[in-house]
């Protein structure tokens, strides 16, 4: 938030100059940064707020996401390993289950860099932080792996499965 709200203000004297424009350089720098920082911003409060100590490994048998997942994945299971494939990948990012609002659709994505990956307008789900500083104080960076099956035992599946539920994304920190 303090990045963010930091840009807010950089951006607004800019503006008050009459520099807002894209072949300023420091403009085009901010605006490119803010994206950034503001992803990173919203992504971390799914994250945490989609996590809780002695969670599930899976969403409870017959939910309404579990059968969701079933009909795009075969299974949860299958979501699951999907979900693990992606966030297992070389490189810092995110993996984030999503789903389109306009058509239902479930699928996993890899999001680097914060605000590169994730389809325009889709809902987050489950949103996994693959950066190192999530997993490398428990965990060799050789062990993404292990990070993510801990991850998986410590989703919280009753908040992800009122996110479908939702009319819009609803994040907690930005709902208080």
């Amino acid at each position: 938030m303090k990045q963010v709200n930091t840009l807010d203000v950089e951006l607004s004297v800019l503006r008050a100059e009459g520099r807002a424009s894209g072949r300023d350089t420091e403009f085009a720098e901010l605006t490119r940064r803010l994206g950034f920082e503001y992803n990173r911003m919203i992504l971390h409060e799914y994250y945490f707020s989609n996590l809780r100590p002695g969670g599930h490994f899976k969403p409870s048998q017959g939910s309404s996401l579990g059968q969701a997942l079933t009909g795009h994945f075969g299974s949860p299971e299958e979501s699951r390993t999907d979900f693990h494939a992606i966030g297992a990948r070389r490189g810092v990012g995110w993996a984030i289950l999503c789903e389109d609002p306009a058509t239902g659709r479930l699928s996993n994505h890899w999001n680097s860099l914060h605000h590169v990956g994730v389809p325009a307008g889709c809902k987050p789900l489950v949103v996994m932080d693959v950066w190192e500083h999530a997993f490398m104080r428990d965990y060799k960076a050789s062990e993404r792996g292990r990070y993510i099956d801990a991850f998986f035992r410590n989703v919280d599946w009753d908040t992800v499965e009122r996110r479908p539920r939702e009319p819009a994304a609803v994040r907690p920190a930005a709902a208080a």
